[in-house]
């Protein structure tokens, strides 16, 4: 047994056997949530209509819950998507807009979702990535985590951080993590960092099977596929011939009518990009994402292996969309379709209906709330998402009819400005900078591949001015009790806050 896992232990058997009998003893009745959160994935999924991916764990767990087929994240951005649906605050109350920066130098006493459950008495756990990390140089290590929100931490990394860097494929040689970069391993699943780290979700399950005198939340974050898409090539890479990857037609014609604000997340290296290269890329991605999957089966089969699935909520989601190519655009913090959805599944026995589909518009910040009711968690007040339980029931509930999400661009040294998108069961409308940077409008009926901008469209000024309504409302509900939105103090650093 290593180190690490062998601490972990300890650590468990204390808060096991030392603190259970601390709570209430309805706590045993309560169920136990498995929050899994992939890093960089989109939609392309079986289960989400994709006809080449193959991902048959993650089409299971669609099959056992809920899919949510219009599921937003409110920045497309590691640090700030992840503290949003962490504490489940917009961005604007949280202040965090970019990645590297912690919710405890602006709100530092807010209480994060997992905090909540910790506080509840559940035995919580963190595996991998949740807080934001700079990946590949932050694996191994705590990355940007919060303390308070977990009993145990577990970091491990593999070949893939440790031995194949000097492998790796990139658009800009020795740089990875935010730029686009691939290999083929010739190592096997469980010497990857998300091998290792499906093995030790197993065997935290294993252990919470064993002792049940308090319910658990584990947050697993795996780390595929966010770049560089490092997977094993048996069988993955073989799964997704070259020849079989698209390319994206017509992207000149498709920027004609965008606002320069719009391909603001272009970089410049991607002017590299040759079609072989595109391929190789897609394949790469697709690769990484079917890598993932079969570490998220292990995951899963745990939870049924050790007899814990009947009591076990399930949350599978990625902390924002991405781009293959579509407008021209590759990787995220863009405001189009491609970038801004997620996938968003939920497992709930006993409540949510098995294999249904919701096509309402919903926001990764509805999640704190939507587990707190499934469990009885008491909430901070300030928290700003709405509960997806009734959806979880009735895919007919409409809920709060839109999504919001936020991206920031640099106008000017030291000038900034916020793009924002709202979108509504039919509807993608995008104002960048109250409308002085440009307008966009998307039909998703007629265009779902968001190719023609309607928003200077005559017959479409009263759209225009409805939405731009509704839009500016729900950006008020973003921002923080106090109208003031938090700044984030560089100089400070909070190691543990527990009540």
């Amino acid at each position: 047994m290593s180190v690490n896992r062998f601490t972990s232990l300890l650590v468990m058997t204390f808060l096991f056997c030392g603190i259970s009998h601390c709570y209430a003893k309805d706590i045993r009745e309560r169920p136990n949530v498995l929050f899994i959160v992939s890093d960089d994935l989109n939609t392309l999924l079986g289960c989400y209509g994709d006809p080449l991916a193959r991902t048959p764990n993650i089409d299971r767990l669609a099959a056992r819950g809920v899919r949510f087929e219009k599921a937003y994240c409110t920045f497309p951005l590691c640090g700030p998507s992840r503290n949003s649906f962490l504490t489940g605050l917009y961005p604007n109350s949280s202040g965090i807009y970019a990645n590297a920066q912690i919710f405890r130098q602006a709100i530092p006493h807010q209480v994060s979702m997992p905090q909540a459950f910790r506080q509840a008495g559940y035995f919580v756990t963190r595996i991998g990535k949740l807080f934001h990390y700079h990946v590949p140089k932050s694996v191994g290590t705590d990355g940007h985590d919060d303390p308070a929100s977990w009993e145990v931490e577990m970091n491990p990394a593999g070949v893939d951080r440790l031995e194949e860097e000097s492998d790796i494929f990139s658009l800009r040689p020795g740089q990875f993590g935010g730029t686009l970069s691939w290999y083929a391993s010739p190592r096997p699943d469980a010497e990857h960092t998300d091998g290792l780290l499906a093995a030790d979700a197993q065997w935290v399950l294993e252990r919470c099977a064993r002792d049940r005198s308090r319910p658990f939340f584990l947050a697993v974050g795996f780390f595929r596929p966010h770049t560089p898409y490092v997977a094993p090539k048996d069988p993955y890479f073989g799964w997704y011939p070259e020849s079989a990857m698209r390319i994206v037609p017509n992207i000149k014609q498709d920027q004609e009518d965008l606002p320069a604000a719009a391909l603001g997340s272009y970089k410049k290296e991607q002017d590299k990009l040759t079609d072989a290269l595109r391929r190789e890329a897609l394949q790469a991605y697709y690769a990484s994402i079917s890598f993932m999957d079969a570490q998220v089966g292990h995951v899963v089969d745990a939870l049924d292996v050790n007899g814990l699935a009947e009591n076990t909520i399930i949350v599978f989601t990625s902390d924002h969309g991405y781009h293959t190519g579509e407008h021209g655009l590759w990787q995220k913090q863009s405001l189009f379709e491609e970038s801004a959805r997620v996938p968003l599944l939920i497992v709930a026995p006993n409540v949510a209906q098995s294999g249904i589909v919701s096509n309402a518009p919903v926001s990764q910040v509805d999640l704190f709330p939507t587990l707190a009711a499934l469990c009885d968690i008491q909430t901070p007040e300030n928290i700003q998402g709405q509960s997806l339980v009734p959806m979880l029931s009735d895919p007919n509930e409409k809920g709060r009819g839109w999504a919001l999400t936020q991206v920031m661009r640099r106008k000017g040294k030291g000038e900034s400005f916020f793009g924002y998108s709202l979108r509504t069961p039919r509807w993608r409308f995008t104002e960048w900078d109250k409308g002085r940077q440009g307008r966009e409008l998307y039909d998703h009926d007629s265009d779902p591949e968001e190719i023609t901008n309607l928003a200077e469209f005559k017959e479409h000024t009263s759209t225009v001015a409805e939405l731009s309504e509704v839009l500016h409302n729900a950006i008020s509900t973003t921002m923080p009790a106090s109208g003031k939105t938090p700044e984030v103090d560089g100089s400070l650093w909070i190691p543990l806050l527990v009540p």
